[in-house]
C-alpha cells in the first residue's frame, strides 16, 4: 500500500513464501501428520531451520524489490490468528498450529528488525474493529476501499490479502505500532 492514512493505493499483492515450496514439509514443519505433532528431533530441526533461511530470504527479497522500486518503506504489518503462547494450549493438534504461526510470525518480525523496520502485529479477528478506530473510518467504509483496492489485482482477492492490506494501511497511518498492534519483542529501534 502507498499513499496515507485517508487515501491509500494498492501496488501489490504478491504472496511473500515463507516456506520452502521444494520442502512441502516446511508449510507445517510441526505436523508428522494429520493433527499429529512432529516430535523434537533432526527432522523437526531440519524443518524448522529451512522456514527461518527461506522465509527470512523471502521477506527481505520484498523488501529489497520495494526499496529498489524507489518505495520508503515505513514498516510491516502481520496478521495472525492468535497472539496466545502456544505452551500454554493443552490441545495438542491446536497447539502445533499455535507453534507453526508463531515460527513465521517470528521470521517476518526478525527479517523486519534486520532492515530496521517497525513490524506490528495484530489478530485477525481485531484487525478491522482496530483500523475503524484508528483511522477515524466506519468498517463498512475500510471494506468499501479494500474490495476496490482488490480490482486492481487482475485476479483472485481473498480475506488474508484484504487483511494484509488493512495491515499496511494500518503501517501507513501509525508505522511505530499501527494503532497498537503487537509490537516485536526482536524489534530493534529505527536509526
Amino acid at each position: 500500500m502507498t499513499g496515507s492514512a485517508t487515501a491509500v493505493h494498492l501496488v501489490d499483492a504478491r504472496r511473500v513464501d515463507l516456506s520452502n515450496p521444494q520442502l512441502p514439509e516446511s508449510r507445517q514443519p510441526y505436523h508428522a501428520g494429520t493433527g499429529t505433532a512432529r516430535p523434537d528431533g533432526p527432522e523437526l530441526s531440519r524443518l524448522v531451520t529451512s522456514v527461518e533461511s527461506f522465509g527470512k530470504q523471502s521477506v527481505t527479497e520484498a523488501i529489497d524489490s520495494y526499496q529498489h522500486a524507489g518505495y520508503r518503506l515505513r514498516g510491516l504489518g502481520v496478521v495472525v490468528g492468535s497472539l496466545i503462547d502456544p505452551n500454554g494450549i493443552a490441545n495438542a493438534h491446536i497447539r502445533i498450529h499455535a507453534l507453526e504461526g508463531r515460527l513465521f510470525r517470528r521470521v517476518v518480525e526478525e527479517a523486519a528488525a534486520e532492515r530496521h523496520l517497525p513490524c506490528s502485529t495484530w489478530r485477525e479477528r481485531d484487525l478491522y474493529g482496530v483500523a475503524a478506530r484508528v483511522l477515524r473510518q466506519q468498517e463498512s467504509h475500510l471494506r468499501r476501499v479494500l474490495k476496490a483496492c482488490g480490482e486492481t489485482t487482475g485476479g483472485p482477492w481473498r480475506a488474508e490479502q484484504k487483511a494484509a492490506a488493512l495491515a499496511a494501511w494500518l503501517v501507513l497511518a501509525d508505522p511505530e505500532d499501527g494503532g497498537r498492534g503487537r509490537r516485536s519483542e526482536n524489534q530493534k529501534p529505527n536509526p
